[in-house]
């Protein structure tokens, strides 16, 4: 009896599934979350919990580098699989299953992964995405074949950053803006600002000594080759070590392709910059579709706009309330999306938004644990060019996810409303339209202001709270990006 075979076949059975979305892949994300919750395949958020990654959306050579990293991260036996359309994956679901439950596929892949590492050629997950329905990406193993040989309990602290297509080795760690941890966050490793050095103490032998252990002005390393960070003064008066911290762009319950850098002392943010992402003419923000068709001429109605504008918020609202721990509820807020993306009508809807929106409005612990976080007011949104929800609420992060609320169940009892779509008057589902400045580029230009001085945790929600949607930042021209 082969055992390995009979393991593989269990696993492959319901497998762990890490779905990682790249920028333009929001419609393959909702059909895969869609279609791995009718199978009941677990999602999670860490590679080292996954056996297989799904990778929605097309391919993004920016962010070639992250996807790798994180695929390393997963222990063998694994399986990578790109879909680049909707319709395409529940038939590459069903490849990758087969795969994965193959012990000739896996042994076969370990040794050409191995091969490719020995030759420093590493392969990259989900290569040439899937055409026609067919399962044409790539899958790799770990680089002997055996999960954890060479690094620890099976998985190495990698950068989740995205930089040049299969960029750094794994001999250059030092060389990189930050490490990810099993989740595919961003985790400090204390890269110092000058240059990789700690800056000279300038004080007395006895000074030296105390901070530099007696070493004077010799550059001090941490275990494993990393530079030590510089330290700075706090908020409190405190001196700290700086590190830097990119967020994104691949975290879990995170805008696809979302980068912030961030400086970190502590677990407070004392500084912050978004990456922007380039500009791009031919892409397609899935939830400002119909703003775009109408703009463009085409009869849209408001009935379809409030559907896809209620739909939108409902997705925002699970990615915080998965953020903020209340993931049965975030499946809630993710059935009702999908519902009213595949057209329920309002009487099939109505009673359970309604249902969900008292809930998720009225509870204690959710306002308790989120109450003071991010405050926006109403002056300081308009100022900085802000509409739609954000603008309204004029608070924290409770009063925006409670426009949500109310936003949503208006929209939905406006679903059969047949008058034609204005794209100025009605607002998408980030604010009102205008394609030369997206709602979206308003939101990430107040969003690294209000992370300054929270801490990490907090910071998770503010980005939940307002949910910019990079794929309106890739439409503007660079110029407006620029301003």
């Amino acid at each position: 009896m082969d055992l390995t075979a009979v393991l593989l076949r269990v696993a492959a059975a319901r497998p762990r599934v890490l779905l990682v979305t790249t920028p333009g892949g929001t419609s393959v994300r909702l059909a895969a979350e869609g279609e791995l919750r009718m199978r009941d395949w677990p999602l999670v958020s860490t590679p080292a919990g996954a056996d297989l990654m799904v990778v929605a959306g097309p391919g993004c050579p920016r962010l070639q580098s992250a996807l790798e990293r994180l695929w390393q991260d997963m222990p063998a036996p694994r399986v990578c699989v790109r879909a680049t359309a909707a319709d395409d994956v529940s038939s590459i679901l069903d490849a990758a299953c087969a795969r994965l439950s193959s012990p000739g596929r896996q042994r076969t892949e370990a040794r050409r992964t191995a091969d490719e590492f020995r030759h420093h050629e590493p392969g990259r997950p989900g290569g040439t995405g899937a055409e026609g329905g067919q399962d044409a990406e790539t899958d790799h193993e770990a680089d002997h074949g055996e999960p954890g040989d060479g690094d620890h309990g099976g998985h190495r602290e990698s950068d989740a950053e995205g930089g040049h297509p299969g960029g750094e080795r794994e001999g250059d760690d030092a060389n990189r803006e930050g490490r990810h941890d099993h989740a595919g966050h961003e985790v400090p490793h204390g890269k110092p600002e000058h240059g990789g050095k700690r800056p000279t103490d300038q004080g007395s032998p006895d000074e030296h000594e105390s901070h530099g252990g007696g070493h004077g002005n010799e550059d001090m390393e941490m275990p494993g080759g990393f530079p030590m960070a510089e330290r700075g003064e706090d908020r409190d008066g405190l001196t700290l070590d700086r590190l830097h911290v990119p967020l994104g762009p691949f975290l879990a319950d995170w805008p696809a392709g979302l980068t912030i850098r961030t400086v970190l002392q502590g677990d407070v943010i004392q500084q912050a910059d978004l990456d922007e992402p380039p500009a791009d003419r031919s892409a397609d923000p899935f939830w400002a579709r119909p703003w775009l068709r109408a703009a463009a001429g085409e009869p849209v109605t408001r009935g379809e706009a409030a559907r896809r504008r209620a739909a939108a918020h409902l997705d925002s609202l699970a990615r915080l309330l998965s953020v903020a721990g209340w993931p049965a509820e975030a499946v809630t807020a993710r059935r009702l999306r999908d519902d009213l993306l595949t057209e329920a009508p309002v009487s099939m809807v109505l009673p359970r938004v309604e249902r969900h929106a008292r809930r998720v409005g009225r509870s204690r612990t959710l306002y308790w644990l989120t109450r003071g976080v991010g405050p926006l007011s109403a002056a300081d949104a308009r100022a900085a060019g802000v509409s739609g929800p954000a603008a309204r609420a004029g608070g924290d992060v409770p009063a925006r996810y409670r426009q949500w609320l109310s936003d949503v169940m208006h929209d939905v009892r406006q679903l059969d409303d047949t008058a034609p779509l204005d794209p100025v008057a009605q607002e998408s589902p980030r604010g009102r339209w205008d394609a030369e400045r997206p709602p979206s580029a308003a939101l990430t230009g107040v969003l690294c202001g209000l992370l300054v001085g929270a801490e990490l945790g907090a910071a998770r929600l503010v980005v939940a709270s307002l949910d910019p949607d990079p794929d309106e930042l890739a439409v503007r021209p660079a110029e407006v990006a620029r301003g």
